[in-house]
């Protein structure tokens, strides 16, 4: 028995019915699989290249992919989003646990150390934020994805760290994340075309590079991370998120949107390796990088779990549906620019 798209198992039908589900269950897998059979991708050729390292390229292409969808007419909304993603996910964040700092000491607070902190609740998962959205957002949600792009991986947490005198900024790196994005507008803008052509990439590469991203994790690190890095995961959905819906709901006025906010609330998969770089450019940080490693990736698990579970909620709890009332909006112009037509068509005959 085939479905209506004439699949005997409808496996993306399933995926789609899950909240995030396109980045968390490929996400889910390749950590099993990275755990249980870490050697299992390396076999070299084409199935290493696509499933195991493919992350970092495929992100890429997403980036250039969505800035090719910010439009004149659109990048307006989409920077003022951006911007409040970042003023809540990442800057009140930061400053709030560089002032915890001034009090503790790197030690932090619960066995959860400063260095832990700054690299889990700084940064979101880009590619769970276009899932969430995808589903349940507009284009302006999703074209804030440039969010992802600057915060995530370590830059603001050197960023935190070195306003308090601790490593250094690597302004280039910066710069390089988010070019892509910056290209893409460009084309997109001079070239409309590109935009038609680039307009279904987030659907085909978020599973591919979640799963790839996936087999980085280790589910022992999870484990490892225990109780702490469990709750770490839980504060940083309800309170970096909530903050990014407080931004929704009063500065961008989203109304009963305003619950995409709490699709920020995540850990993304690539600050697992934060803590060993703030290292790096701090020594000093050395003993606390392999408890940090831990509780963060046990942030990102439980974050990629929950923050869909939560934005779904706060979504269905006000009545809202961002997404299809775009739909229904865009088929309202469109049925109105076909009426203008065929009425000047007839005026002119």
């Amino acid at each position: 028995m085939r479905d209506d798209h004439g699949s005997v198992v409808p496996l993306y039908h399933w995926l789609t019915k899950i909240p995030g589900g396109t980045m968390l269950v490929p996400l889910v897998l390749g950590s099993i699989l990275g755990t249980f059979a870490p050697g299992a991708l390396d076999i070299g050729s084409f199935t290493t290249a696509l499933f195991k390292d493919s992350a970092m390229p495929l992100i890429a292409l997403l980036i250039f992919a969505t800035g090719t969808q910010v439009t004149l007419r659109t990048s307006g909304p989409v920077l003022a989003t951006t911007g409040v993603v970042l003023l809540g996910k990442s800057v009140v964040p930061g400053l709030l646990i560089i002032a915890l700092a001034m009090v503790t000491g790197p030690e932090g607070v619960l066995g959860v150390s400063i260095l832990a902190m700054i690299a889990a609740a700084t940064n979101a998962n880009g590619g769970l934020w276009l899932a969430i959205t995808g589903q349940y957002g507009r284009t302006k949600d999703r074209g804030a994805y440039i969010a992802g792009a600057v915060n995530d991986g370590p830059f603001f947490a050197l960023l935190f760290i070195g306003a308090s005198g601790l490593g250094q900024i690597p302004f280039m790196t910066l710069l390089a994340a988010i070019l892509p994005f910056l290209l893409g507008v460009v084309i997109g803008n001079v070239d409309a075309q590109w935009r038609d052509v680039l307009k279904p990439v987030p659907g085909i590469v978020i599973p591919f590079f979640a799963f790839a991203l996936g087999t980085g994790i280790d589910l022992g690190d999870v484990v490892r991370g225990g109780l702490g890095g469990i709750v770490m995961g839980v504060v940083i959905v309800l309170f970096t998120g909530g903050l990014v819906y407080l931004g929704y709901r009063f500065l961008l006025r989203r109304g009963g949107e305003s619950g995409v906010g709490f699709a920020a609330g995540t850990t993304s998969g690539n600050a697992v390796a934060t803590p060993a770089i703030v290292a790096a450019a701090d020594p000093s940080f050395a003993a606390y990088v392999g408890t940090a490693t831990s509780q963060v990736a046990a942030s990102v698990l439980v974050t990629a779990l929950l923050a869909p579970l939560v934005t779904t909620w706060a979504l269905r709890r006000a009545g809202s549906r961002p997404a299809e009332a775009e739909r229904a909006e865009q088929a309202e112009h469109e049925r109105a620019e076909d009426s203008t037509d065929t009425t000047t068509k007839e005026s002119e005959s």
